[in-house]
């Protein structure tokens, strides 16, 4: 099914509230920022095949994304760098993310549809958590598609071709495995993930950040 305004109009209601659909890319990925898109839209008809980026294929998000930008009424990102989420743990990348994407709307939203299940974003925008909004919600998928192009878009920017940024944008590919064992954590990687407790060479370079803070992603090494 397409996505539809279905979610934005019961929130906008009879006054019209402004509502922004978020969405984020990045969270899984051992190397690189997290990336949050705010959208805002006046309700008008979405550029056509618009549906979860998860969905698309590369050549499609890519087309997508001049006519998301012209369509829209508005749109804000937010990221959180490799070494932020070190710091403060992804909750909290999250959060700050998702803040900076909402502060750089051209417009204020009064409400918030979040993609997933778990309000990373709080205070001050009421958040009405939609589980696949990608796929349920018009402002989400639009979200979801210009997160995933800028960031895949920055990580390919950045080098390390060993390790395959321009194909895998961090996440934790064959390609990008290999190249770990072999050379070691570059200065784009995510230092406090449990990746590095598999790469003995390179475990003493791992951050422990305060237990109520948390680690980072699972290992894929085994």
């Amino acid at each position: 099914m397409a996505p539809t305004y279905s979610i934005e109009t019961l929130l906008s209601g009879p006054r019209g509230k402004i509502v922004a659909g978020i969405d984020e890319v990045g969270r899984g990925a051992w190397a690189g920022p997290v990336t949050v898109c705010a959208v805002v839209t006046d309700l008008s008809p979405p550029p056509a095949g618009l549906t979860d980026s998860k969905q698309l294929s590369a050549a499609r998000r890519a087309a997508l994304v001049p006519l998301l930008e012209s369509w829209a009424h508005g749109i804000g990102y937010g990221e959180a760098s490799h070494t932020e989420i070190d710091t403060v743990g992804m909750t909290e990348a999250l959060r700050r993310a998702a803040h900076r994407a909402l502060e750089a709307l051209p417009v204020r939203p009064d409400v918030v549809i979040l993609d997933g299940s778990h309000d990373y974003i709080g205070s001050p925008w009421p958040v009405r958590l939609e589980v696949k909004g990608d796929q349920a919600s018009i402002s989400v998928a639009a979200a979801s598609v210009l997160a995933k192009e800028r960031r895949d878009a920055y990580m390919g920017t950045i080098g390390c071709e060993e390790y395959g940024f321009g194909e895998n944008a961090g996440y934790p590919s064959p390609v990008h495995q290999g190249a770990l064992a072999t050379h070691g954590p570059t200065a784009h990687h995510r230092l406090s993930w449990s990746y590095l407790d598999d790469l003995p060479q390179w475990r003493h370079l791992k951050i422990h950040r305060d237990a109520a803070v948390g680690e980072g992603q699972i290992s894929l090494f085994g």
